[in-house]
């Protein structure tokens, strides 16, 4: 027990290493013995007893012997609550520490300490994902996070589209431009990191759902943990683009549902949940085989913070419903304005309760209403006082003022959009209405606030928020962004009558700015088919080997040893087998590379890049 003795004393010295109740983290020290730790090493070296234990001399060093101290610190007897030493060394584990020392709930999965490069294109819907492990390969994390250079930066407003000449400020320098950004998400989410962190006051995104119709279709063997870890990587870069008022709100249906509140419990904290909501976006008419009709979704709303900004929503939000509550109240004050009796206490009104003021004898009921309260409605002419004095003190709510009943988790009150409809575009994946995005919008974050959406799909968050006189700033890597959420922004701009035009009186205007992500191994691609012959296309391999981004399962001593049998291939054939060898989550051009002449970043790119980075020279 001596040379325990002698580490335990040894490594109480670093409060790190300790628990609470004094007791050394042994898991910790493990950890960090495995990582060949400088600060551990040297306290082991400074104790005569444990540096000639668990160093070896070589020559004029000392070599620190791993594996015989992880050995000593995994014996029966010196772990808590243990069988074996093996029992120890196998379990779930999350940031260096054991689930049975944790006392939360998580999700552990094949994986999930990994990034994963995630791509939607229709070209990549059945390729098997590449992962990368953040401990092994951290240099290559390192270079795909990288902010990226921009491209094909154009302006559009009323007058038209023209080539983007600036961004523009606010005074404390933060671009105020609405943006759409053509690329994959994870990326130009790092990309927006410097910009933006700490300033999103709402993210809205409606993901794949992973039911194997919605574009996510990677290698079935892990498609479960796939789809996790695509929402983690994803989820842990926007929490860091957001406010500390702010809210993200995540679609989704019933497949994953229960695994996304885990993991959002996860990155946001469980204390940070406020609802799942419940949306009935569809009656039951089909008649299904093994299961019940599903017709709702489920929206998770997650603040960033305790202190979050919040408008909680009302029944009444459209012209329709307040002309008809105009219609049918005709209670007039001597100023003209239409009013409906209420209750003191209302919106939960208890007709029995009645109050003491002004010469009404009425019963003491303790409401929390209190006389000074009823005083100061009464000098703002908003107290109905009845000639019967035994009736009840109402209160004036005017019309033009009154919001109707707060609305609850269950909302039955806004339809999927009618196939008719002119607000539907030719999207495939579930469009949602612009109602539904409306209040998700107006219930946290006011006029002039940065709304995020990194899945813009038709585009219907950027067209709500545009239409609400909010900042945005909208992600798709899909083709789809120009012919479909830049078109039906464009006619925003315009001042198109669809969605929830007329309820805020839309009339058009506003300008937005869209952005790519310049692409690397595209260059590689744009040779590859102007290719006109084999030549050509082995010479464009040479080059790919020594330049480009190949997949990581590719071998290219297999394939230059096989050179013959690509030879034997039609032109075509060999075209599209060198077109699959390249990384297409690789094409982009880091900012680090802006000067490097490989990647040939125009003068026109460098100052659009240079101005959103505001670097000066």
């Amino acid at each position: 027990m001596k040379l325990y003795t002698a580490l335990e004393n040894v490594l109480k010295k670093e409060p790190n290493f300790v628990t609470d109740n004094n007791e050394i983290k042994k898991w910790v020290v493990i950890s960090k013995a495995q990582n060949f730790d400088a600060e551990l090493i040297g306290l082991l070296l400074d104790d005569p007893i444990l540096k000639e234990k668990f160093f070896i001399p070589i020559k004029e060093a000392l070599v620190f012997n791993q594996s015989l101290f992880i050995q000593f610190l995994e014996q029966k007897s010196y772990l808590n609550d243990s069988y074996t030493a093996y029992k120890n060394k196998v379990g779930l584990n999350i940031d260096g520490k054991f689930l049975k020392q944790r006392n939360e709930v998580a999700l552990v999965w094949p994986f999930k300490d990994c990034v994963l490069e995630g791509g939607q294109s229709r070209e990549e819907d059945k390729r098997e994902e590449i992962f990368f492990n953040e401990i092994l390969a951290q240099d290559e994390i390192n270079q795909l996070l990288e902010p990226k250079v921009f491209t094909n930066a154009k302006r559009y407003s009323v007058k038209g589209e023209k080539p983007l000449n600036h961004f523009n400020r606010n005074a404390e320098g933060t671009i105020t431009d609405n943006l759409i950004i053509k690329g994959n998400n994870l990326l130009a989410l790092h990309t927006l990191k410097e910009e933006f962190a700490g300033k999103v006051k709402l993210i809205y995104i409606d993901p794949p759902y992973n039911t194997g119709n919605d574009g996510f279709k990677y290698n079935d063997s892990f498609n479960h943990s796939s789809w996790l870890t695509f929402m983690k990587n994803r989820l842990e870069i926007a929490k860091q683009l957001l406010s500390q008022h702010g809210s993200i709100f995540i679609q989704i249906d019933d497949f994953e549902s229960a695994y996304l509140k885990i993991l959002m419990d996860e990155v946001f904290g469980r204390e940070n949940f406020r609802n799942q909501i419940t949306w009935k976006r569809r009656g039951g008419s089909a008649n299904p085989i093994n299961r019940l009709n599903n017709v709702v979704e489920y929206i998770i709303w997650y603040s960033n913070t305790n202190n979050f900004h919040f408008h909680a929503p009302f029944t009444i939000d459209d012209e329709n419903t307040k002309k008809y509550i105009r219609e049918r109240f005709n209670n007039i004050d001597e100023n003209g304005r239409k009013f409906m009796k209420s209750p003191l206490q209302s919106p939960n009104p208890r007709p029995n309760l009645t109050y003491d003021y002004k010469g009404y004898k009425t019963p003491k009921n303790g409401y929390s209403i209190s006389i000074e309260k009823m005083k100061e409605w009464d000098e703002q002419n908003k107290l109905w006082f009845p000639e019967d004095k035994k009736q009840n003190i109402n209160r004036k709510v005017y019309l033009d003022e009154y919001q109707g009943q707060p609305i609850s988790s269950l909302w039955t009150d806004i339809s999927v959009i009618n196939p008719m409809s002119k607000e539907r575009s030719e999207f495939e994946n579930g469009q949602k209405p612009e109602a539904l995005l409306k209040r998700i919008v107006k219930m946290c974050s006011n006029e002039k606030d940065i709304i995020l959406d990194f899945h813009i799909g038709s585009g219907t968050t950027v067209a709500t928020c545009h239409k609400l006189n909010r900042q945005y700033i909208g992600i798709e890597q899909m083709n789809y962004i120009e012919t479909i959420a830049v078109e039906r922004l464009t006619k925003v701009v315009l001042g198109e009558q669809d969605g929830i035009s007329k309820s805020v009186n839309w009339q058009g205007g506003g300008e937005f700015v869209y952005l790519e992500l310049k692409k690397y191994n595209q260059t590689f691609i744009e040779q590859i088919e102007e290719a006109k012959n084999s030549p050509s296309l082995l010479k464009i391999w040479e080059e790919m080997k020594a330049k480009s981004f190949l997949n990581y399962n590719i071998d290219i001593q297999k394939q230059d040893a096989h050179i013959e049998d690509f030879k034997a291939l039609t032109l075509q054939e060999q075209k599209q087998q060198l077109v699959e060898l390249l990384d297409k989550n690789q094409l982009y051009v880091n900012l680090s590379s802006i000067n490097d002449k490989d990647f040939s970043v125009t003068p026109e790119e460098k100052k659009v890049t240079k101005d959103f980075y505001q670097i000066k020279n």
